[in-house]
């Protein structure tokens, strides 16, 4: 099959290749990809490739397709059916003709929207769904409660932003320019802040003395002693970035404040029991997208999937500067 991986650290070494397809396990789907989103878990782990790797190292998450063979042990999907999903960071990724994956962290496509605007959902929904209702433990009991959410505008936090408005939670999104700002607040967001300033000042000048709910989703260590300030005695926090530094929690221990970390490939990774859960979230994010409960945050096609538009795409993630989701969907090149 023709693949896309990269050799190096460098962008630049991001080819294409040929590859034998990959071998299925027992609950595995082999699935033609259709399309992809590109994430900053790709550029993460492309700078942690060795130099000059000796074969590439086949990128990319997030994809839609159809399943065209499956494992021996598969019970959820027929051959034929349409899937998207987030994929394991373990095993080859989606920037390929075809790729494994385990049916059980797979879902439904969406059969209501176009693939680009679907395939930009499954990693940010997974986060996003995992950090609200796993994480913080929102429920119908919390409507009415407070939830920051530090860089509202990227792909977790404009689909938590949903999620949590139609929780019944009031919504204070981080947003630092006005295109950001418009489309957090276009996506649901009641109040927005700019985390480039002094957030514990900003968000009391809205009249809140604390929040009950706050979501890391950028600068963690920038934004701790905001967050130590902020949260509300027994609130709840949850973060997605690993720190640079030893974080300082102490100034949380006597509100009885909570602070979880999320990452969204433990349960593929460490084989938990509820490994099975994400393709029961996956289902529901498909509902939700097909009903118009939860809007695509997908906000640019690169085109045809090829080495230069995943080169494109990974140096638009790099800058930071990117809001909602980029993807490429046009598989002609295959």
């Amino acid at each position: 099959m023709k693949a896309y991986g990269a050799t190096s650290k460098s962008i630049d070494s991001i080819i294409e290749f040929e590859t034998n397809l990959p071998p299925l396990k027992p609950h595995d789907l082999l699935i033609k990809i259709d399309g992809i989103s590109i994430n900053p878990v790709d550029t993460k782990i492309r700078k942690n490739i060795e130099e000059d790797s000796l074969s590439p190292v086949i990128l990319g998450w997030d994809g839609i397709g159809t399943v065209i063979d499956k494992g021996t042990e598969v019970s959820l999907f027929k051959i034929g059916d349409r899937v998207f999903w987030a994929g394991d960071v373990t095993r080859p990724g989606s920037n390929a003709e075809f790729e494994a994956v385990d049916e059980r962290i797979v879902g439904y496509a969406p059969k209501k929207i176009s693939t680009e605007n679907a395939v930009a959902m499954p990693l940010t929904s997974l986060t996003a769904y995992e950090l609200l209702f796993e994480k913080l433990q929102i429920s119908i009991k919390d409507k009415g409660k407070s939830l920051l959410i530090i860089n509202g505008a990227g792909g977790v936090g404009s689909v938590a932003t949903q999620m949590a408005k139609q929780a019944g939670l009031t919504v204070i999104a981080s947003a630092s320019n006005p295109p950001a700002i418009e489309w957090v607040k276009d996506l649901g967001a009641d109040f927005t802040v700019n985390h480039h300033e002094d957030l514990t000042s900003q968000v009391r000048d809205l009249g809140f003395q604390y929040v009950d709910y706050i979501l890391i989703l950028n600068a963690v260590d920038q934004h701790m002693p905001a967050v130590n300030e902020l949260i509300a005695p027994q609130g709840h926090i949850a973060n997605i970035v690993q720190p640079k530094f030893p974080l300082v929690l102490d100034k949380l221990a006597h509100k009885s404040a909570s602070f979880s970390f999320e990452w969204m490939y433990t349960k593929v990774v460490s084989n938990t029991n509820d490994l099975k859960s994400q393709h029961e979230i996956l289902n529901k994010i498909s509902q939700w997208l097909d009903n118009g409960r939860l809007k695509t945050t997908m906000t640019e096609n690169l085109g045809k999937i090829n080495a230069t538009n995943l080169q494109i795409a990974h140096k638009k993630i790099e800058k930071n500067k990117t809001i909602g989701k980029i993807v490429l969907t046009s598989s002609s090149d295959f």
